[in-house]
């Protein structure tokens, strides 16, 4: 089952779509994960898909849109701020953690792409998120610099 719900980031409001398992019970708690989508995404894309199977196994997903893009709220459209999205991760964690259903000691991240990056970072500094997953990663930092530099690996 799937919920649109919003959160803040500061000022700007985010978007996320919440993934609920079959026949949860809201008196129990569950294990959540939030899922950050990869560079220039989406949550309709890779990240709905992930969390949709998480969910199928037990697990509250937040598959949810950065600040600047997609549904969220962000006045420079497709904006790759590093800070932002990291922010975005935690308060992604934080609007997990006020749900009643929701086991606090059993949350995680799942980042996709570039979006691991972000996942990890947040996993660093946010000891709420006991485990944390990168697939299909890449080091965004390295891309952009040879990006910039026009350098092929």
């Amino acid at each position: 089952m799937k919920k649109q719900v919003t959160f803040k980031n500061n000022d700007l409001k985010i978007a996320g779509d919440l993934y609920l398992p079959n026949g949860m019970d809201n008196s129990q708690k569950y294990p959540a994960i939030m899922c950050v989508h990869t560079g220039g995404g989406v949550k309709e894309q890779t990240s709905r898909l992930y969390a949709q199977k998480l969910s199928e196994k037990g697990f509250i997903d937040l598959a949810f849109d950065v600040s600047h893009q997609g549904e969220s709220e962000g006045k420079l459209r497709y904006l790759e701020d590093p800070t932002s999205r990291v922010e975005d991760a935690r308060c992604a964690v934080d609007y997990l953690a006020t749900l009643s259903f929701v086991d606090a000691d059993k949350m995680g991240a799942v980042g996709i792409c570039a979006g691991d990056r972000y996942a990890i970072s947040a996993a660093q500094t946010d000891h709420r998120i006991k485990a944390v997953a990168g697939i299909s990663t890449v080091d965004i930092g390295r891309t952009f610099i040879l990006d910039m530099y026009n350098i092929c690996p």
